[in-house]
């Protein structure tokens, strides 16, 4: 993972290079606020390499479960370098559309740095979604997402560039204007994607449905009640109560709360399972509408 962090950064530096050079020399507004963005996306690299360095450390006294719990913080940092790099290249597109003061790029220059710019988030982008699958990172979700969004902005550029070569400069201000609702819109994404993780909502109905029916496979299970999963950070953590007869012995009830945690936690996004057993003689058996539900019970 931190070396996805620093791959990113590298490519993010060398395209900010690469763009701020070519807007120089042709003035092209598309460029340029795709210079802006790649200057978003290098500063927000940097939150991510130290993000992702404090997120993959080991779990310590301060910290027993780990740290990935700043990963929603990281991606809501990536969020604000996103809005930031929105808002300055709308002003800019809109500025320049309202001045009737658009700069006319020539030459083939600018054309071939934004088809470098979406080849290369194209591959940062399969690069960082296919580690944040496989390691469950919002960070590099957001990261993924951001570097999508760049490929649709470097297209949308691209036409831009293309327009006014070709004798419509005011392609080049508008397509600098959808270059920034693009990016603003992946602000909102990584927002609305990392909420959740942070207020402790709970998970999708279908892991849901799962964490009960994996509780109630085990054949000394009755029932359950009292479901409660929700995140804490990026990972999930579960409580329940599991009803039983009441005539085992401790271990024999032991056993049967150390089967449903493990058969829970063999789940990929749950941290934790804590498991609670109710006897049947103590009255505490109780009907649960939810667990009828994923049960086809109710």
């Amino acid at each position: 993972m931190r070396r996805v962090g620093l791959a990113v950064l590298g490519v993010n530096l060398l395209l900010l290079a690469l763009k701020s050079i070519v807007w120089s020399a042709t003035g092209s507004l598309a460029v340029g606020s795709e210079a802006v963005n790649s200057l978003a996306d290098a500063t927000y690299s940097l939150v991510i390499v130290a993000g992702l360095y404090l997120t993959t450390r080991p779990p310590d006294f301060e910290h027993p479960h780990g740290h990935e719990r700043i990963e929603p913080f990281v991606s809501l940092f990536v969020a604000l370098g996103i809005f930031a790099a929105g808002g300055v290249i709308l002003w800019q597109s809109a500025t320049a559309i309202l001045a009737d003061d658009v700069a006319v790029s020539r030459g083939p220059i600018a054309i071939g740095v934004l088809a470098f710019a979406a080849v290369a988030k194209f591959g940062l982008y399969r690069y960082c979604l296919a580690v944040a699958n496989e390691h469950r990172s919002p960070a590099l979700v957001a990261t993924a997402k951001d570097n999508r969004n760049d490929i649709l902005t470097a297209v949308a550029a691209l036409v831009g560039v293309g327009g006014a070569m070709a004798g419509t400069p005011l392609l080049d201000p508008i397509a600098a204007g959808v270059v920034a609702i693009g990016i603003l819109y992946t602000g909102y994404e990584v927002v609305t994607d990392n909420v959740d993780y942070l207020v402790g909502a709970a998970p999708p109905e279908e892991l849901r449905s799962d964490i009960v029916r994996r509780a109630l496979e085990h054949p000394e299970v009755s029932g359950a009640h009292d479901v409660i999963a929700h995140y804490v950070g990026p990972e999930i953590d579960v409580s329940l109560h599991v009803e039983v007869e009441g005539d085992m012995t401790l271990r024999e009830a032991h056993d049967i709360e150390s089967a449903v945690v493990e058969r829970i936690e063999e789940l990929p996004a749950v941290d934790d399972a804590f498991v609670h057993v109710d006897p049947r003689e103590l009255g505490e058996w109780k009907a649960d509408e939810e667990v009828d539900r994923y049960t086809d019970r109710g």
